[in-house]
């Protein structure tokens, strides 16, 4: 397990935070977390989803306001995966590609590599507009 490779252990707090990331379609803030966490204290979600984000269980996505939002790794999750992010208001959903989107996307990616020398591993594309409830 990762967290055994970064000599941590899968502590019933950390379970709690993988489990409410798990369960989410989305991305999510602290507040939706400790929301969906139970008894989890904000202190320590900050300090787990650090250890969780270093350890590569987790990430933070950024989104178009000051608040970060967590997920769990798309290899964690098995759900590859982009963003839809509202402008206004910040929202952000998670969207699947066509194949054509992500085709194109890993020979941008490939071509990329090649011309820099760059090792490319993942990619994410974030689409930015107006929610329904913005619009």
């Amino acid at each position: 397990m990762r967290l055994t490779a970064a000599d941590q252990r899968y502590t019933t707090c950390r379970r709690a935070l993988v489990d409410a990331l798990a369960a989410a379609k989305r991305p999510l803030t602290i507040p939706e977390i400790l929301a969906a966490a139970g008894t989890v204290t904000i202190s320590s979600a900050y300090r787990n989803l650090t250890i969780l984000c270093e350890a590569d269980v987790a990430r933070r996505v950024s989104g178009a306001d000051d608040l970060g939002r967590f997920e769990l790794a798309e290899d964690v999750s098995g759900h590859h995966h982009h963003h839809l992010i509202c402008s206004s208001c910040g929202t952000m959903a998670d969207v699947s590609a066509s194949d054509k989107l992500e085709k194109a996307v890993e020979e941008a990616a490939r071509q990329a590599a090649e011309e820099t020398g760059f090792d490319v591993r993942t990619h994410r594309v974030d689409l930015e507009g107006l929610c329904p409830a913005c619009r």
